[in-house]
């Protein structure tokens, strides 16, 4: 299954983590993706996730043609080292509407359910808001 979105991920406790951002074109994935890169996250996909599901976990990665590539929103298609795959344990909806104490949530894919966290992506702490989810949500799942 493909879907339209990016997948970042994270090195905890010597596993790769997964952040599947979702959102329309133009919600911010790619930009929240670049600014993650620069906090010590991986792109494992930008644009397009191929998905699949094995023993009770979701897995994403970059359909070939998009490997290791990320658009730059003013500079358009960037290179950058992929990460060939990861475990997605997040799923983080973008948003601009974001409550300031959300209830526990999850989303179903691929008969998995995944914590969920919204996030704006545009605000400066997104990134680490991001690192903080996946530490706290998605680490032992």
């Amino acid at each position: 299954m493909i879907v339209h979105a990016t997948l970042v991920a994270l090195r905890l406790h010597g596993l790769w983590r997964g952040a599947l951002l979702t959102g329309p074109s133009g919600a911010g994935k790619s930009d929240l993706a670049l600014r993650a890169l620069a906090e010590g996250f991986s792109l494992v996909a930008d644009d397009r996730v191929s998905l699949w599901a094995s023993n009770g976990r979701v897995y994403g990665a970059a359909p070939p043609t998009l490997a290791g590539l990320i658009e730059v929103r003013g500079l358009g298609i960037q290179r950058v080292t992929p990460l060939a795959f990861a475990q997605i344990t997040l799923s983080v909806p973008l948003t601009d509407t974001i409550d300031r104490m959300p209830d526990e949530a999850t989303e179903t894919l691929l008969d998995v359910a995944l914590p969920t966290r919204p996030l704006w992506p545009f605000e400066p702490a997104a990134p680490l808001k991001l690192r903080r989810a996946l530490e706290s949500l998605g680490a032992g799942r």
